[in-house]
């Protein structure tokens, strides 16, 4: 490639064109079979069914007296229908045996309901005692339909239906249901593996007070969290010098699916990573019609993995990292390339200036239904993120959205 250092960009590439190319290069990876109790929050990677019926008995909906319902024909509260009371099914412990016309059981909701037995009636529709002879009768105070509080076979799922589509990523209750018909593994797209690259020599490791001509990296805190959210797992993080020859070897040595590069990737004299990503593969894109992260750029290692190259400065690499990397990482775990922020509709209260041509990521707070832009917002203020509430993207075709405009707003919180 062009070695762009101390010279600027000549050209920068569309946002749109950028992310065409990521779309068509990164799919996602392939499938792992994991227990079901490992599966909340995975992407399944193909339809799951039921493997049994749920319900696969016919049960209880209530707590009272499992009989034939045509027996209750004609009950009242004055005058009761007399039934004898024959056992009593309990979940896990079901009655013994058919009961027959005349007879009920006493049950509760969830235990089987017993052969012969087609209705459940409410416990507080009937009334235990002793019938003429001593025995155990329960007496009905009102009729009772064929079917009525009972739970058929399959009410819940039937055997064979799909319960889960492939491509959704499983929530707790798909889980639960899953695990009801009898799944003891899913298969699941496999999650993608990272590894950040932290170049330059002025950063000490987080937890470190700065000092002298040291700052303190942030870099690796916050591409780490935004990885995981974005569905990744086995994330490591290296600090690497600005030498060309530890950039080549930390590169080298990365493994992952997909390796950030933070620092290094702009054209100052020690901005060494695209030049050794050219060397090692190949650089699709450096130099992008945006603002912040304009020096970002991608590119591909021998084998298709793929290499994010972020700016040091924090908001630009924050920005770099939602626009190429993150719906990337989601891509490769099968989850929507789409951004994950929850979104508000609001009216522009003052006005968001932007220039022809370039994408801008432009830092909100929100007031209301009103949003106003954050008024100091350097590509090196990170707080200017922590004072926002949420970003409005300017479109390249947009030089000002004025007063009184409706914009999205993407929500920092969830």
């Amino acid at each position: 490639m062009r070695d762009v250092r101390m010279r600027g960009f000549r050209e920068h590439t569309a946002v749109e064109r950028a992310l065409e190319v990521l779309e068509r290069r990164i799919q996602r990876l392939g499938d792992e079979l994991v227990p079901i109790g490992e599966a909340a929050g995975r992407v399944a990677a193909e339809p799951v069914r039921a493997r049994v019926s749920v319900p696969h008995f016919v049960r209880a909906a209530m707590d009272g007296y499992a009989l034939l319902g045509e027996a209750t024909a004609g009950a009242a509260a004055l005058a009761p229908v007399e039934l004898a009371l024959v056992g009593a099914s309990f979940p896990g412990r079901p009655h013994a045996g058919a009961i027959r016309r005349g007879e009920a059981v006493r049950i509760t909701t969830g235990a089987p309901v017993p052969e012969g037995a087609d209705a459940v009636l409410v416990a507080e529709r009937a009334e235990e005692g002793a019938g003429r002879d001593g025995a155990a009768v329960v007496r009905a105070r009102e009729p009772v339909r064929s079917g009525k509080h009972v739970a058929a076979i399959g009410e819940d799922v039937l055997e064979g239906v799909e319960v889960v589509p492939a491509g959704r990523r499983l929530r707790p209750q798909d889980v639960g249901v899953l695990a009801s018909t009898g799944v003891a593994e899913v298969r699941v797209v496999r999650r993608p593996s990272v590894r950040i690259l932290i170049t330059g020599d002025e950063l000490l490791p987080p937890g470190s007070a700065p000092s002298g001509a040291c700052i303190v990296d942030t870099n690796s805190l916050v591409l780490s969290a935004l990885a995981r959210r974005d569905g990744a797992e086995d994330i490591a993080v290296a600090y690497v010098p600005d030498r060309r020859e530890a950039v080549r070897a930390a590169l080298e040595a990365a493994g992952g699916d997909v390796v950030l590069v933070s620092g290094g990737s702009s054209v100052g004299s020690e901005d060494h990573a695209p030049l050794v990503l050219a060397e090692l593969g190949e650089v699709v894109v450096h130099g992008v019609a945006m603002r912040p992260a304009k020096p970002a750029g991608f590119g591909f290692l021998p084998g298709g993995r793929a290499v994010f190259l972020l700016p040091g400065n924090p908001v630009s690499c924050l920005c770099a990292y939602e626009f190429f990397a993150g719906p990337s990482i989601r891509a490769l775990g099968g989850l929507p390339r789409a951004w994950p922020h929850r979104r508000r509709r609001c009216v522009v209260a003052s006005e968001i200036v932007s220039q022809p041509g370039r994408v801008d990521y432009v830092r909100v707070r929100v007031e209301g239904d009103r949003v106003f832009p954050i008024a100091t917002s350097g590509a090196s203020i990170l707080s200017s993120t922590t004072r926002a509430d949420g970003v409005v993207i300017v479109q390249a075709e947009d030089a000002v959205i004025g007063e009184g405009a409706e914009v999205d707003v993407l929500l920092y919180d969830a």
